[in-house]
């Protein structure tokens, strides 16, 4: 019997079709997938492939919140009789769902609007954030970094939600979105939890590129960690360094997250614009820890550059 299996689930996505990973030999399903009947169906015939009933299966671990990757835990709980692990700072987004959901729903709507993004571009994208097919509560277990169930081990690395967890196991670590192989995960917009998102990302990233060879990530098939990672961190200073140009560049004395998102990304409508204002607000906050531009007080949050020119930030992003 193999000791892992990889499962494609769901119809795809920017980031690319989810994986889902069975461990045959520990009853064990990583981030089973979306909550559709397509993604059902491919994930039972994987689990068969694998040499499994779906009875066989005993605990389901959830990488983080997002329904793409969740979205089948409670169902395949229920069908299995399984348990569901999840890092404890994303547990009641999965068991809790209902309340969570409305609490994230209020946030996501202040931070938006902190964030500068006009009125109508936030309604609309309120609007079309639809409940999922999720029961309102499920019985979840909540971990923390280090726990270890199955042989199992979590492994905390957020910035992309806040509970985000990797998992280590058969000496590979299961990635979920912190790397990807053709995509850089979003970091802001996609967990409006996170007061400095970016260096919580970076540090996730440290830690594991310090221990780990290869990985397993959750859109897309295996990849060589330290490549990712530096990949990675080029992207965010890249990008740390458009933003500081476009404070620079503005006519206005200081400029919101949202202006900064317009002059990186262009248009923004819908997910993208809570993603791309998000990811703008991460590094304009993250410049503002380490003093190269500064924000002010009042709301929306506007930022300007604290000197004039942009320094190396190499040993600091």
């Amino acid at each position: 019997m193999s000791e892992h299996v990889r499962i494609p689930v769901g119809e795809g996505s920017p980031e690319g079709v989810n994986s889902a990973y069975v461990l045959p030999e520990r009853g064990v399903v990583i981030d089973p997938g979306p909550p559709t009947d397509d993604a059902w169906s491919a994930l039972r015939s994987g689990i068969g492939e694998a040499g499994l009933e779906i009875a066989d299966v005993e605990h389901i671990f959830v990488t983080h919140w997002h329904i793409d990757h969740a979205g089948l835990s409670c169902r395949l709980a229920e069908r299995a009789n399984a348990t569901v692990h999840v890092h404890r700072d994303d547990s009641a987004l999965i068991g809790d769902y209902a309340n969570a959901r409305e609490r994230r729903l209020k946030r996501d709507g202040r931070t938006l609007e902190y964030w500068g993004v006009p009125d109508s571009i936030r309604r609309r994208v309120l609007e079309r954030d639809t409940p999922s097919r999720m029961p309102e509560t499920f019985p979840v277990e909540s971990h923390a970094d280090g726990d270890v169930v199955a042989g199992v081990e979590f492994v905390y690395t957020p910035g992309h939600t806040k509970g985000h967890a990797s998992f280590r196991a058969n000496g590979r670590l299961y990635l979920g979105d912190v790397l990807l192989p053709t995509y850089t995960p979003n970091v802001g917009g996609s967990d409006t939890r996170l007061s400095d998102p970016l260096e919580s990302y970076l540090q996730a990233l440290a830690r594991i590129e310090s221990r780990f060879e290869r990985g397993e990530p959750g859109h897309g098939t295996e990849i060589e960690i330290q490549t990712a990672v530096d990949d990675v961190r080029r992207h965010h200073r890249e990008r740390a360094e458009a933003s500081f140009r476009a404070l620079e560049a503005a006519e206005r004395p200081a400029s919101t997250p949202w202006e900064v998102g317009r002059e990186l990304f262009g248009e923004m409508r819908g997910i993208h614009a809570k993603f791309g204002a998000g990811e703008a607000a991460a590094h304009l906050e993250r410049l503002a820890e380490l003093g190269i531009v500064t924000s002010t007080a009042d709301e929306p949050v506007r930022f300007r550059p604290a000197a004039d020119d942009y320094p190396d930030v190499t040993t600091l992003l």
